[in-house]
């Protein structure tokens, strides 16, 4: 009995433990993600250095580089929808993720801290006023804040996108169908991301993912961009790039699991195919 208190107060502390570093495994993931993407954004914006394609493939490399880091540690989620999605379809414990996305929201929060200081200047210079000119270097809008499009259509565009997302992790990380392998894993779901915004990206930025879109604004607004919760059509918007991607990332995993996952082999005797598990 007492050998059994014992091995359980040990294992308490190593299941602490270990949550945190998967928590700090995901902050600084989602950070260095940020950091690349809206500091992109900045440059482009403030500065008029790069286009469209510049911010496509820096987010790209964003996700990849944030992978890198902190796959060993939590996996790399760095998307609360990517969380949400496993802990439907792939078993991931639903304890963990409230914390998850916590942590990588925090971490988005703090990386578009340091781009918002790093581009004081640049920015001021710009927009003096922090208008909805610079707001898209932090969060997301309805047609980039130029096209016309609703909060509706935005809506319907994050699901669509981050569904898009979300279906092809899964087949990214599924060792049974021709998953990449594991240290060339980041780099494909960074160039996903890089499809993604050339592709699907007029309609609502392509935030497809609650962190990275909440954390920066909330940032900006408390750095001085007032209307940083509305688009420019003075309507309420921030709740769009949240909840969009939190039914997409689901639909998404839902389409794999249904239409693919289930008709994969599950064992390593089908003639001429071998499942390694390499992750």
């Amino acid at each position: 009995m007492a050998s059994a208190t014992l091995n359980a107060r040990s294992a308490a502390p190593n299941a602490s433990r270990e949550l945190v570093g998967e928590l700090l495994g995901e902050f600084v993931g989602t950070m260095i993600l940020i950091l690349f993407g809206a500091g992109v954004v900045a440059q482009v914006v403030a500065a008029n250095l790069g286009d469209h394609d510049s911010i496509a493939w820096a987010w790209g490399f964003g996700v990849m580089l944030g992978v890198y880091v902190a796959a060993r540690l939590s996996g790399a989620h760095l998307n609360p929808a990517v969380t949400l999605s496993l802990a439907i379809f792939r078993g991931f414990s639903w304890r963990k993720v409230a914390p998850y996305a916590l942590a990588q929201t925090l971490g988005a929060f703090v990386a578009a801290l340091l781009v918002r200081w790093n581009y004081t200047e640049l920015l001021a210079k710009f927009d003096p006023g922090h208008t909805i000119k610079t707001q898209t270097v932090f969060s997301t809008l309805p047609g980039n804040g130029v096209y016309p499009v609703s909060e509706w259509g935005a809506l319907r565009d994050q699901i669509i996108g981050t569904a898009i997302l979300v279906l092809v992790i899964m087949a990214l990380t599924d060792v049974r169908n021709t998953a990449p392998k594991a240290n060339l894993g980041a780099l494909i779901t960074g160039l996903l991301v890089v499809a993604i915004g050339m592709a699907w990206g007029a309609d609502a930025g392509y935030a497809i993912n609650p962190a990275r879109d909440f954390g920066p604004r909330l940032a900006s607004f408390i750095t001085g961009y007032r209307h940083a919760w509305r688009d420019q059509y003075g309507d309420i918007y921030f709740w769009v790039p949240i909840v969009g991607p939190l039914i997409g990332g689901p639909v998404g995993a839902a389409i794999y699991q249904f239409l693919i996952a289930r008709f994969l082999p599950t064992e390593e005797t089908e003639p001429g195919r071998v499942v390694v598990d390499d992750q």
